[in-house]
């Protein structure tokens, strides 16, 4: 995706109608986000974090709070710059700040909502996430059928519900291995209760 960002911003960069737009600063600013991405993941834990009672549970990572936190910044300098500069600004330029900071704010919010603000524990016998609106769902180990990666993270499937979780956050990749080896599980249990 970045490498794609950075190709179209080169692209637009000769077309004349944006080619007086920032563009080679703003496909720096990608590729240096990009590098800093890829640096905090060096740094994710692979493990969750125990918790009492037994419990492990997901936290977010520093990619997730990099991410929230430095979209949100950065919207929070576009719109500065917008207010304050609009006077003495190309409109042009005026209307694509606003429309960055549009997605840099929605980006930020995202995130938060479905990273940072949600909490997601598993133990011996089922996997609990509770979302950024408070709604929890709570499935048992023994009812899990499916575990895929999708566009938001990694979603595991059961008879009665299903848990989508971010891929950085730090555990995810425990969880992951953990719900797979109990679908797996369960449906060779189905196979050869079938099969009798």
């Amino acid at each position: 995706m970045p490498l794609v960002t950075i190709t179209l911003l080169i692209i637009l960069k000769y077309i004349p109608a944006t080619e007086h737009l920032p563009l080679a600063r703003t496909a720096g600013v990608v590729a240096f986000g990009y590098a800093a991405f890829l640096a905090l993941r060096l740094v994710q834990p692979e493990e969750g974090i125990m918790v009492e009672g037994g419990w492990a549970e997901l936290r977010p990572s520093l990619v997730e709070y990099f991410a929230c936190y430095g979209s949100a910044a950065l919207a929070a300098i576009l719109l500065f710059a917008v207010i304050f500069m609009g006077s003495v600004a190309d409109p042009t330029q005026l209307i694509a700040t606003y429309i960055a900071v549009v997605l840099l704010g929605a980006g930020a919010v995202g995130i938060g909502m479905a990273g940072l603000f949600t909490q997601t524990r598993w133990d011996n016998r089922q996997v609990r996430h509770r979302s950024a609106m408070g709604r929890e769902t709570v499935l048992d180990w023994s009812d899990v059928r499916h575990v895929r990666p999708n566009w938001r993270g990694i979603t595991i499937s059961a008879g009665n519900g299903r848990i989508t979780f971010s891929q950085f956050h730090a555990g995810a990749a425990q969880l992951a291995k953990h719900a797979a080896t109990r679908a797996k599980r369960n449906a060779e249990t189905a196979t050869r209760a079938f099969a009798a």
